[in-house]
């Protein structure tokens, strides 16, 4: 009997709510006891920033699907509005929950950064990203110049944090380099009655 095939997004872990609630204030107890006020503080410093981006990312979740329905997306329903989200997508990321393979949040990233680029290749195994500037023209995102590619790759990166969490380095490559310039020949100019293969040719009255 073959096995069922894997489905794309693992189910979320049963968790008890209250339970959970009661372990987060007794490991705070427990960090408090130790007697290092940094240490308790930063402790709970750290709670309230996740509790601070998970609220965010509910409220995020209640405002897409209370939003009217949007039809320039394709009729993707409710589905498609928070995966365009950055902050739901991130946690759905995170949680490996998110329904679109890498490749899909890859496009989806750079689709919203605003220079081109384009996928050369990327190893899951090591996380590196590697993008080529597809622009050229408009406020110089092709030149390769290195100030511009560094802007470019940064934001890149920025969207990658919320999208592609996989992605742990980005490196843009030259769009020249990998193109040779073409050889341009140049040549004297052959004396008067004579062909461009050296041969002699009649003059002709004007």
């Amino acid at each position: 009997m073959s096995a069922a095939a894997p489905s794309a997004v693992a189910p979320p872990r049963a968790v008890d709510a209250v339970e959970a609630g009661q372990r987060v204030e007794e490991l705070l107890d427990r960090l408090t006891a130790i007697g290092d006020q940094e240490v308790g503080a930063a402790a709970e410093d750290l709670v309230r920033v996740l509790m601070d981006f998970y609220g965010a990312g509910l409220a995020r979740i209640v405002d897409r699907l209370s939003a009217p329905a949007d039809h320039s997306t394709g009729g993707g329903g409710p589905l498609a509005a928070l995966l365009d989200d950055e902050l739901v997508s991130s946690l759905l990321a995170l949680h490996d929950l998110h329904p679109e393979d890498i490749d899909k949040r890859i496009a989806r990233a750079l689709d919203s950064v605003r220079d081109p680029v384009e996928v050369v290749g990327f190893d899951e195994e090591s996380g590196v990203l590697r993008l080529r500037s597809s622009s050229e023209a408009g406020d110089g995102g092709g030149c390769g110049c290195p100030s511009t590619g560094e802007a470019t790759r940064r934001s890149v990166e920025d969207a990658l944090a919320c999208f592609v969490p996989e992605v742990n380095q980005v490196v843009m490559e030259s769009t020249t380099t990998d193109r040779e310039p073409p050889l341009l020949q140049i040549a004297t100019r052959p004396p008067a009655g004579t062909s461009v293969s050296g041969q002699a040719v009649e003059a002709k009255a004007p």
